[in-house]
């Protein structure tokens, strides 16, 4: 049997070649592996168009979408990036010569090299904001990972008994995913379930602690007293350490600030930037945490077991982990820099 397919324009070369050369049908049959039909058919376009390439890209069905169509998809892809297929198949088709299905829509942008995807969320930020979180890289943008190995991280984290998923989905290029029109912005908000402390450096993860109530600043100042001052005090015992917080309103309170105050010779508290979740290497910790509770197989069903869950899940995260997030803080900065201090991937 005949090899199956279009033949490349070398196999065709050898066919002629070998029938000019005398050998017969059958011959060249034999010797190449294809059929005496298709040798037939080839040496016979060659004798009469002095043809030895193939036409079979110009076959088909006729593309609906032509590079200006293509054009004009982008354009309302751009102008609307939330659009579903339907929406964007009816723009297309006002006004327009012919009209072409959802299924050419779908197909056309995934030719372009869009593909359907859930936005990134980020923080909403102000112009001053901005200008903060700037600042702030441009003054550590020249820390080494051995500056940042002497910062300890902290923050706060709830997690959701019941995890609910009302995300929407946008279109984008591969290379748009921190596009402006491509982002979520997110507020900090109240929810149900657990809500925990945690602390770690780049030499060790801190405490966990869980925080029953509202974290108003006297449950705050009970946390800073009792953990992170024994924390500071034995990761950096020269008093190198930087404390880092975000600032949360109960992080900013006077008795919270006198408390920092009185222990400033032992180590030094980060001054950090708002609306920065993708500059603290723990929020990807929390990350962690929350998708090893969703793999679990016997998911939590109350509280209390919600909390034993993230605590055990805590104590196991393996030190190449919390260390590669320390060492990432370079390229943080530095992708702030590039946004001038808008949201980034991080």
């Amino acid at each position: 049997m005949g090899k199956k397919g279009d033949l490349s324009d070398f196999e065709r070369g050898m066919i002629v070649g070998a029938r000019r050369a005398g050998l017969s049908i059958s011959e060249t049959a034999d010797l190449l592996g294809f059929s005496r039909t298709t040798i037939s058919r080839v040496y016979r376009e060659w004798s009469e168009k002095e043809k030895t390439s193939s036409e079979r890209q110009f076959c088909g069905r006729k593309c609906l979408v032509d590079a200006r169509g293509q054009r004009r998809m982008a354009r309302l892809v751009g102008a609307d990036r939330r659009a579903t297929v339907t929406q964007i198949t009816t723009r297309y088709n006002q006004g327009g010569q012919k009209s072409i299905s959802e299924r050419t829509v779908r197909g056309t942008l995934r030719q372009m090299g869009y593909s359907s995807r859930r936005p990134h969320r980020v923080p909403l930020l102000s112009a001053k904001n901005r200008k903060l979180r700037l600042q702030f890289a441009q003054a550590h943008g020249n820390w080494t990972i051995e500056d940042w190995k002497n910062v300890a991280w902290s923050d706060e984290s709830r997690f959701l008994l019941r995890h609910s998923d009302g995300r929407v989905r946008i279109w984008r290029l591969q290379h748009e995913s921190m596009d402006p029109s491509c982002l979520v912005s997110t507020v900090q908000a109240g929810g149900g379930g657990v809500m925990v402390w945690g602390i770690f450096s780049w030499h060790s993860l801190g405490p966990l602690v869980p925080i029953e109530h509202r974290c108003n600043a006297t449950a705050y100042l009970s946390i800073v007293a009792d953990h992170v001052h024994p924390f500071m005090t034995t990761m950096y015992p020269t008093s190198d350490g930087y404390f880092q917080q975000d600032n949360a309103p109960c992080h900013k309170a006077a008795i919270i600030s006198d408390w920092f105050l009185e222990h400033d010779n032992e180590f030094t508290v980060l001054k950090w930037p708002p609306q920065s979740p993708d500059l603290n290497p723990i929020e990807h910790l929390w990350d962690v945490v929350e998708r090893e509770i969703r793999i679990m197989d016997v998911q939590p069903t109350n509280l209390r077991q919600l909390c034993d869950a993230i605590m055990s899940i805590w104590t196991k995260l393996p030190e190449e982990c919390f260390q590669h997030l320390v060492e990432s803080m370079p390229p943080r900065t530095e992708a702030v820099l590039k946004a001038k201090g808008g949201p980034t991937r991080y």
